[in-house]
């Protein structure tokens, strides 16, 4: 679908960047964050800023768990409902990444007063359908006038406290599992150059992943007992590895031969195409990456490639790994093994690295 309207820009054209690539970098936010902390945050409340995960969770009742979450960003596509639903399942991805179940969400919006009111009802509609989808309904939320458009929601959901997944989960000797390839910043840059790799076909593909929800891969990592996750958005692979790893005390070891490429993505790296948020990432990493020199530069780019709404990772028991994998299967959720993780050597910091 690609609805057009009279005397309305592009929503693309009113933007400089889209999507998860337009995320503050890693690198500044880790700076701007270094002095808070929880010390006075209530024993409830027990994933915040510290530490860090992709959601706060505050513990209300024995085995109640509420999680709030938001998620805002420029459009990356024209069509305003395609921007809805995208921006609103990358929102929701975070409930899911903490193995919750979305209950509500509110809508976080800033557009110009000259954008046609049916644009933002399209945007505002494709949103809501993806709430309902996610099992939850768009109860409101707040606009105000910017001349560039974003849009996203604060999502409400639930969990157990006992099945959470969590970045600090992952032990030594786990398998890592990823459930959307990737490379959609490299597409999106791509388009927007006019690039020939970022096709129609490509470029719809990209778009049809980035508009499908993380629930399902969700809850068959909860029913099989995975306890470490996240979902893999604007700091990319290595960016959100990097996180778990430092989280759980260990080292990640992608293997990049595995890793899986959205087509055309391979192409644009090839060419030197890259976001600004992927210069943010690769900063962020750098301290705390080993990198293989055998290891393809494109291949590097794409692991360090912002996400929008991208999968989920996770690190699995190896006794639970084909049962993860036949789950998800049976979901249709697609499925990948990119590599596993290692305890930390002597005398070194949890990191990531690149091999082969």
């Amino acid at each position: 679908m690609n609805l057009r309207f009279v005397d309305a820009p592009s929503l693309t054209s009113l933007t400089s960047s889209g999507g998860c690539a337009a995320k503050l970098g890693a690198d500044v936010l880790a700076e701007a964050l270094a002095e808070l902390g929880a010390e006075d945050a209530p024993a409830e409340l027990i994933a915040g800023l510290n530490p860090p995960d992709d959601a706060a969770v505050y513990v209300v009742a024995p085995g109640l768990a509420i999680i709030a979450t938001l998620d805002f960003f420029p459009p990356l596509v024209d069509d305003p409902r395609t921007y809805g639903e995208i921006a609103a399942a990358n929102a929701l991805s975070d409930v899911y990444a903490m193995g919750g179940r979305v209950l509500f969400a509110l809508s976080i919006a800033a557009f110009p007063e000259e954008l046609p009111a049916q644009v933002l009802t399209e945007i505002l509609a494709g949103a809501s359908a993806k709430v309902r989808e996610a099992g939850g309904t768009l109860a409101g939320g707040h606009t105000i006038r910017d001349a560039e458009p974003k849009y996203g929601l604060a999502v409400i959901g639930v969990a157990h406290p006992d099945q959470l997944l969590r970045k600090g989960g992952a032990r030594p000797g786990d398998t890592l599992v990823l459930t959307k390839p990737l490379g959609t910043g490299l597409l999106v840059g791509g388009r927007r150059q006019g690039h020939p790799a970022a096709s129609d076909t490509a470029f719809g593909a990209a778009v049809d992943g980035m508009r499908g929800l993380n629930r399902a891969a969700s809850e068959v990592l909860v029913a099989n007992g995975v306890r470490a996750a996240t979902d893999v958005t604007g700091f990319g692979l290595l960016g959100h590895g990097l996180e778990m790893a430092r989280g759980s005390g260990t080292r990640f070891i992608f293997e990049a031969a595995a890793l899986p490429a959205l087509e055309g993505a391979l192409d644009l790296a090839r060419t030197g195409i890259e976001t600004d948020g992927a210069g943010h990432n690769r900063r962020f990493v750098a301290p705390s990456f080993e990198q293989d020199p055998a290891v393809a530069s494109e291949l590097v780019t794409l692991a360090h490639d912002p996400q929008t709404s991208g999968g989920l990772l996770a690190a699995i028991e190896p006794a639970t790994v084909a049962a993860v994998e036949a789950g998800l299967a049976a979901a249709d959720v697609a499925s990948w093994r990119v590599g596993w993780v290692e305890a930390v050597r002597d005398g070194a910091e949890p990191g990531v690295a690149l091999v082969p």
